[in-house]
């Protein structure tokens, strides 16, 4: 596969690894968590995103799109995904830059070509980060994209939930030099009820791919959700799986503290978003959660929390 879908490029990014890096999104996930922060990666397929702030009710959208999937109700434009041929003419006729593409098909050398010209500002620490949706699930072409990277000398990072084939993960960490893996809850149970699968492929590929003696570095994330994640229990379990499992490869573990900057998010996508009205993590609690895990932990300087509280 020497194509992919690519949700988006960020640049001069401090929060997917080590150092200033570039980070790629690719589209499509394996888990439905309710609090994702980037609904418009799920699905595979290229999405129409209307800006409102942006909009002033012109309709030349609706009169160029060659499928009538665009219409207008109480609540504003409204696309029709169903019919949408996700063509982009009523991206490029609108005279506002209210629509955009999210999604573009990329080959492989193309994007290459794109991601090396940020090698100047990497530094000694930097790089480029793949992450998603879930990276993995587009593989093969990921594979060639981190092999095609290190060959041009450039740091590599992965940011994976870990629900893809063990032999897919296991490929791509030969050409990695940071893995970023989320643990967002402990039991299985309420894995599948927050992410919609349990986390039994998840747990079981950490731990295979962590008996090999690669020198790929390990960090652990963990969402901090409201009535989801953000019980000590969770944070001890995980914490006692780490001693368990992992002691000693964990370089880092980060409990990313609940944000709400994507509400706009789903509201361009006509969605409602179950944390809508949910309110910042207090640092009371950020640092409770820290100090249960330093706890139970053998090595205590692993973990941190990220993210604005109130």
């Amino acid at each position: 596969m020497d194509k992919a879908i690519i949700l988006d490029i960020q640049r001069m990014s401090t929060e997917d690894g080590p150092g200033l890096r570039t980070t790629v999104f690719f589209k499509g996930c394996s888990l439905s968590c309710k609090w994702c922060h980037n609904p418009e990666s799920i699905a595979f397929k290229s999405i129409v995103q209307w800006q409102k702030d942006r909009c002033i009710d012109c309709r030349t959208c609706i009169e160029f799109c060659p499928t009538n999937a665009i219409t207008f109700n109480d609540k504003g434009l409204f696309i029709n995904n169903d019919i949408c041929k996700r063509c982009g003419i009523c991206v490029k006729e609108c005279p506002t830059a209210a629509l955009n593409m999210k999604g573009h098909e990329y080959e492989l050398n193309a994007l290459v070509k794109e991601l090396i010209k940020d090698k100047v500002y990497f530094g000694d620490n930097g790089g480029i980060t793949l992450s998603g949706g879930e990276v993995l699930m587009q593989g093969e072409f990921a594979i060639k994209l981190l092999k095609a990277l290190k060959e041009k000398g450039i740091n590599t990072a992965v940011d994976t939930a870990g629900l893809v084939p063990l032999s897919i993960l296991q490929e791509a960490l030969k050409y990695t030099d940071v893995l970023l893996y989320d643990l967002k809850l402990i039991n299985p149970l309420e894995h599948k009820e927050h992410c919609g699968a349990s986390n039994e492929a998840i747990l079981s590929n950490l731990i295979n791919i962590t008996k090999t003696d690669a020198k790929w570095r390990l960090w652990i994330r963990t969402p901090i959700i409201p009535s989801a994640s953000d019980t000590v229990e969770n944070i001890v379990g995980i914490a006692k799986f780490i001693n368990d499992n992992l002691d000693g490869r964990v370089e880092n573990w980060e409990l990313c503290a609940f944000n709400n900057l994507c509400r706009n998010k789903y509201e361009m996508l006509h969605q409602e978003w179950k944390y809508k009205d949910t309110q910042l993590m207090t640092k009371e609690k950020m640092e409770l959660l820290v100090s249960s895990a330093k706890e139970v932990l053998n090595n205590k300087n692993i973990v941190r929390y990220t993210g604005a509280t109130r």
